[in-house]
């Protein structure tokens, strides 16, 4: 199974643990996120509540604004209003990864790896209730993908970007969506490894997985 959120979570996920973080809880709560950090099993808290920061946090929900952290080994633990709360809720899969565009086709070789039988992709979109643009033409790209086809890269930008999410970032009113996190979350195919989520005692945590 593949939880999809482009805009912002995984691609904020992505670009942390290609900067260093060895690993990144994935909660449902703010609560939750800083006892971990307050219990010494993270060492940051990034994410956010309707689009922003939480107090307490270390950093938003925000590709740009890591892109400039090296990280370090340093443990992570991320809440988000659609993404980590997707992932929660499918703690119970077989596989599980946290997928964007810029993980697409390392995610795809991924999930097609164990020969499955069956593939699910959830789109999660805004606040896991309104269905995205960039979520919706993640989730195909990637059935493209897994079922063999090239798919078109180009394409998927040019859809989400004629769409009305893409415009926030460039809206005055929402600084907390920086323009250089639409930039990254669209670079398709930036990283060539997959963001796995395993059970473990900390709880869900993701990390680097990269096909052999």
């Amino acid at each position: 199974m593949a939880v999809i959120d482009v805009f912002r979570a995984f691609t904020t996920a992505a670009v942390a643990l290609a900067n260093g973080a060895s690993r990144i809880v994935m909660v449902g709560t703010v609560e939750e996120a800083l006892d971990l950090r307050a219990r010494g099993v993270a060492q940051a808290c990034i994410g956010e509540v309707r689009g922003r920061m939480p107090p307490g946090f270390d950093f938003g929900n925000s590709p740009f604004e890591v892109s400039a952290v090296q990280f370090q080994g340093r443990t992570l633990v991320q809440r988000t209003s659609a993404g980590t709360r997707g992932i929660v809720s499918a703690k119970c899969a077989e596989r599980l990864y946290a997928s964007s565009l810029v993980t697409a086709s390392a995610t795809a070789r991924a999930l097609v790896s164990g020969r499955p039988s069956c593939v699910t992709l959830v789109a999660m979109g805004r606040d896991g209730m309104v269905r995205t643009d960039e979520d919706e033409s993640c989730a195909l790209h990637l059935r493209n993908l897994v079922e063999g086809r090239a798919g078109d890269p180009d394409a998927v930008r040019r859809v989400i970007l004629a769409g009305s999410e893409a415009g926030r970032f460039s809206d005055p009113g929402r600084p907390h969506l920086r323009p250089g996190d639409l930039d990254i979350a669209l670079d398709v195919d930036r990283y060539d490894f997959a963001v796995r989520v395993d059970v473990e005692d900390a709880g869900l945590a993701a990390r680097m997985e990269r096909s052999i």
